[in-house]
């Protein structure tokens, strides 16, 4: 059933017990042209699965989400009352009007104002910001924003992102519960404002960074198939560093209603995906370039690619006259004096690492007292954008520093370190890139910082700007970048000079081969850089992420959609429109009409729980409801297990007339009192001497994992190892051992948490025929068979008793290939879990039992 509130998220997040009403809203505004909005009434049904066919043809349309719109608003007075002007912020990164450049694509905006608007004015600044930049401004209290914001983005999450622990009240927040709360609530409002503007059909919904990461749960619970990105900004920390956020799972889970997850580089999307495989025990894979984590159904793909600049804007501001002005500004101040000037441009905050900066600066002066006099560090600090002791101290240890390197090197007329701390405008940073001979970047922990990139654009420059630096007789351009190896935009800059920012030495002798590097060498630097970010801006990013969201939600209008879960652990289960639950109504009246039955169980995890417990044996109720069944004459019980013949003879001795296969069908027998028979021919197992030992290797290395020795197979299992370890050592295993047992009769495969070495032809899917075919040879065509099993090894015996309709089975027959929990699979129906199983099996024994004492009655009579 489609859930249609999410109000429970709420009252999870506040720790109270969820309560299971519903709440129906009406929606009062919905955009159906833009610019236009009209008042209309919203069925939660019908809003949540509608017919795509009956959607009009109109331009592809992107709801972009942000914490901060891309635009600048200014109250200014006009006559007896004050009006808001608004502009667009061309410095906004997600400001893609031009990016994108297709006319077909229409961007809606929604995000808070940087300025507090009164609540009797945010009707009228709402509907100015809609009609004139399409945009939608989600207005929140001033106190709860403070929680949201400066609360627990940039007190929790931010620095924990950055890898801060808390050890103590000074070094990052304590995690606050109610600070938690303000975070979730405010990302409700935002779902409220999308919903007030979106066509769930056909929009794209793009949301962006960390601020909003519970949003696409809201988003998910109440339109089930929404195409629904995500790009983190940020850094995404190893899950030694994300697993001690108290609400760890909560947040993968929400980031994991999204279809598609972006992140600058492979080692953010890295740390992902370990959270998600340690935490939540998932897996993923790469299929085609793609890497997906199969969730409940669903592929959520993962997009690895760093955001670019604004091209067309950049250029644009160096051809304006106030940056060729600033330039000739900069050229007497330093390049006439005969000083170099290198340049740092930085936020005002503890991982910027502009301390450290600053001491490789006066380490480069007291190495090489040359440079004194002649080589000039202009460090730009802009405003940090959180608040707190942190940012008091980075600024008073910044000023202090400054101080020292000025009254130690300083000469009049000289101070070797400037630092500007007021805000500078967009040109003018613009011109102190075109003069700068080298950049420093050297960040201790950055998501992307798109300064090094900027400084590129800006000394690629233009022949107006060529003339004032005196270039025009050289068409080559140089250019020196230093970089942290710890931003995002490291990897993409290949002819920079990385360093550890930690390396106070390192970044020195960095700084003096920037400045001693032969022009040739910076100019193919330069190129190479050059070339790179020209191709690569904002625009190419936003094109290449929405292609991929595109491609990722092509197939959501032909699959059926299911909403599970309360609270942030809601998520949605998407199948195959003919895959649905097994109904204990259904199947019973079928046992009932039907006289000739097979039934075909695996063992672990369909009657037993893949679990933790060691003891894996069968309970007495399982031992009861297989007796009970196979007293039935009409009924032929067959148990499909992987595990040996020796332990299942012990464990279901009791059982006179359950046909048992063990090994995945190698040994088989009918009854227990008849002799195992081989379905394969007889296995030569020297081949064990070769792949035990290599077993063995593999076990030593890998703490936690262990070696199980069957009659005709080997099975390596990493059940209780680290996850990620344990994967990374099947996967070695695997080609290790298909290499050595290359010329061998035996299959190689990994299993749920193991690597199984076994002979050829063997699998379930044979029992599954060696059982119709014995039943045929007596005449026995089933008229009613029940397949039931949990994994991949399982997917045989559907596809055997779902293709042999009209052969050994019945042409009418009632054939029921039952999975267990819902997921992509070869069987039609589907239970959730082994309680289920039993409750299922319970009742069909409990009509055998019924037709048993009646027959007994009849022959008493």
């Amino acid at each position: 059933m489609v859930s249609k509130s999410y109000s429970n998220l709420l009252e999870l997040a506040s720790g109270e017990a969820p309560s299971f009403g519903y709440m129906n809203r009406r929606i009062p505004r919905i955009m159906t042209v833009a610019g236009l909005i009209s008042d209309v009434d919203d069925d939660p049904a019908d809003s949540v699965c509608s017919d795509p066919s009956s959607s009009t043809a109109h331009r592809d349309r992107i709801i972009m989400v942000a914490n901060q719109l891309p635009i600048r608003a200014q109250r200014r007075p006009d006559g007896n009352r004050s009006c808001w002007c608004f502009e667009w912020d061309e410095n906004a990164l997600l400001q893609l009007k031009d990016g994108l450049g297709d006319d077909d694509i229409e961007v809606i905006y929604v995000g808070c104002l940087k300025e507090e608007v009164h609540p009797s004015e945010q009707d009228e600044v709402s509907q100015t910001l809609l009609e004139t930049f399409k945009c939608v401004p989600t207005f929140l209290p001033a106190d709860q924003f403070t929680k949201f914001y400066h609360g627990f983005c940039k007190q929790q999450l931010w620095p924990l992102f950055h890898y801060m622990l808390p050890l103590s009240p000074e070094l990052g927040g304590r995690f606050n519960r109610s600070l938690w709360q303000a975070y979730v609530s405010v990302n409700k409002i935002f779902a409220d404002r999308i919903m007030e503007v979106i066509n769930p059909e056909d929009d794209y919904v793009w949301i962006h960074d960390y601020h909003l990461m519970v949003l696409p749960t809201f988003l998910r619970k109440r339109f089930n198939r929404v195409k629904l990105g995500f790009f983190l900004h940020s850094p995404f920390p190893s899950s030694e560093i994300y697993k001690t956020l108290p609400v760890r799972e909560e947040i993968l889970r929400a980031l994991l209603n999204s279809d598609l997850i972006g992140f600058h580089t492979f080692d953010y999307a890295r740390h992902f995906l370990s959270c998600c495989s340690r935490m939540l025990g998932l897996t993923y894979e790469s299929k085609r370039g793609y890497i997906g984590i199969e969730y409940y159904g669903r592929t959520v793909s993962i997009k690895i690619l760093p955001v670019g600049i604004h091209m067309g804007q950049l250029q644009s501001v160096l051809k304006m006259p106030q940056t060729e002005d600033k330039v000739c500004e900069l050229i007497k101040q330093f390049s006439d004096q005969g000083r170099t000037l290198l340049l740092g441009v930085d936020d005002m905050d503890i991982f910027k690492g502009i301390s450290l900066k600053l001491l490789a600066m006066e380490q480069l002066l007291i190495q090489h007292p040359e440079y004194q006099g002649k080589v000039v560090l202009v460090q730009i600090a802009n405003p940090a954008r959180g608040r707190g002791k942190d940012v008091k101290e980075v600024q008073a240890e910044t000023k202090a520093t400054v101080k020292r390197i000025n009254e130690t090197f300083g000469k009049p007329g000289y101070d070797p370190v400037i630092l500007i701390e007021e805000p500078l405008k967009f040109y003018e940073r613009v011109a102190y890139y075109v003069v700068a001979e080298c950049c420093l970047v050297t960040a201790v922990r950055d998501g992307m910082n798109l300064i090094p990139y900027e400084y590129i654009i800006s000394r690629q420059g233009n022949e107006m700007l060529d003339k004032v630096l005196g270039l025009a007789s050289s068409p080559k351009k140089k250019s020196m970048l230093v970089v942290s190896e710890f931003i995002g935009c490291s990897p993409s800059l290949s002819g920079a000079i990385r360093v550890n920012p930690w390396n106070i030495d390192a970044v020195a002798d960095a700084m003096d081969s920037a400045l001693e590097m032969a022009d040739s060498e910076k100019e193919l630097r330069h190129e190479k850089h050059y070339r790179y970010v020209s191709t690569h801006d904002v625009g190419y990013w936003a094109r290449s992420f929405l292609q991929d969201l595109e491609r990722t939600c092509r197939d959501h209008v032909r699959r059926r959609w299911w909403g599970i879960g309360f609270g942030l652990s809601f998520r949605v289960v998407a199948l195959d429109p003919n895959f649905k639950k097994l109904s204990m109504e259904h199947i019973v009246s079928a046992y009932k009409r039907t006289t000739t039955r097979a039934i075909l169980l695996d063992y672990d995890g369909t009657l037993m729980p893949q679990s933790s417990t060691i003891d894996k044996s069968p309970s007495s109720k399982s031992i009861e409801i297989l007796s009970s069944l196979c007293r039935d004459k009409n009924n032929m019980v067959f148990l499909v297990s992987a595990r040996s013949r020796k332990m299942l003879s012990e464990w279901f001795s009791s059982c006179e007339n359950l046909g048992v296969a063990a090994e995945h069908g190698y040994f088989l027998r009918m009854r227990r009192d008849e002799e195992w028979e081989t379905h394969v021919a007889a296995t030569d197992c020297s081949w064990k001497q070769i792949a035990e030992p290599v077993m063995k290797l593999y076990t030593e290395t890998t703490d936690g994992s262990t070696i199980e020795d069957k009659e005709t197979a080997l099975v390596w299992c990493y059940e209780d190892a680290d996850p990620d370890f344990g994967s990374c050592q099947a996967k070695e295993l695997l080609d290790h051992l298909e290499s050595v047992l290359a010329n061998e009769p035996v299959t190689v495969k990994s299993g749920q948490n193991n690597v199984e070495v076994k002979p050829q032809g063997v699998s379930k899917g044979l029992v599954a025929k060696r059982l119709l075919s014995a039943m045929q040879e007596k005449g026995m065509y089933p008229d009613f068979v029940l397949c039931i099993g949990d994994d991949r090894s399982d997917e045989d015996m559907f596809e055997v008793i779902t293709s042999s309709m009209g052969g050994p089975i019945a042409p009418r027959a009632e054939v029921f290939a039952c999975t267990v929990c819902r997921k992509p699979s070869k069987a039609k129906y589907y239970l959730d879990d082994t309680t289920e199983i039993v409750r299922l099996l319970q009742g069909l024994a409990c009509v055998s039992e019924q037709v048993v004492s009646f027959s007994s009655e009849q022959i008493v009579c």
